[in-house]
């Protein structure tokens, strides 16, 4: 018997943080999205989106990537077309790193920081990413297949204390309880 709940087909997530200070070097944040398969869904990613890079399929997209945090609103975006996304995915998890290029810098250290979740014109979840204050780097939503096949959103923040490419690897493992 089939379901009429189709569930999210089409997120968004975007995050914005205010530029450093005058005669500071950049402070540069990331989206990064890992997306994880039925067979492994706590396991290793099937593949990871992040600047300079799209999924294989085309499904999952950074539409707009800032290095510095100028501008007006949220400074980086990444679009998700789930219903697009086939079977085999039952996981997509989405972190937000601080890039470590000129020292050790944390959410706290970054002013204005913000994260933002929608589907459409729907709010799913907004975030200052102050509860984080202490990491480098943070998960901050997660869509899971249902039973059904549709996609369904779990705010998910939750802060690590590592590198961006050591964040790619655990952003998707389950929490200690």
């Amino acid at each position: 018997m089939s379901s009429p709940y189709k569930g999210i087909e089409k997120a968004e997530v975007a995050i914005k943080w205010d530029p450093s200070p005058p005669g500071q070097p950049p402070h540069d944040l990331d989206i990064i999205a890992a997306t994880y398969v039925a067979d492994a869904p706590y396991g290793k990613p099937a593949y990871l989106v992040h600047f300079d890079s799209r999924s294989p399929d085309g499904t999952i997209a950074l539409d707009r990537d800032s290095r510095t945090g100028q501008g007006l609103g949220f400074d980086e975006v990444m679009s998700f077309e789930l219903d697009r996304l086939a079977p085999a995915f039952v996981r997509v998890v989405v972190g937000v790193v601080v890039q470590q290029t000129d020292g050790r810098l944390t959410f706290g250290d970054v002013a204005g920081t913000g994260v933002r979740v929608r589907s459409g014109y729907t709010e799913l979840a907004t975030d200052d990413l102050a509860r984080v204050a202490g990491a480098t780097a943070a998960t901050v939503a997660e869509f899971r297949r249902n039973g059904a096949g549709g996609w369904e959103f779990h705010d998910t923040v939750r802060g690590f204390d590592t590198d961006p490419v050591s964040f790619a690897a655990l952003m998707g493992t389950a929490p200690a309880c």
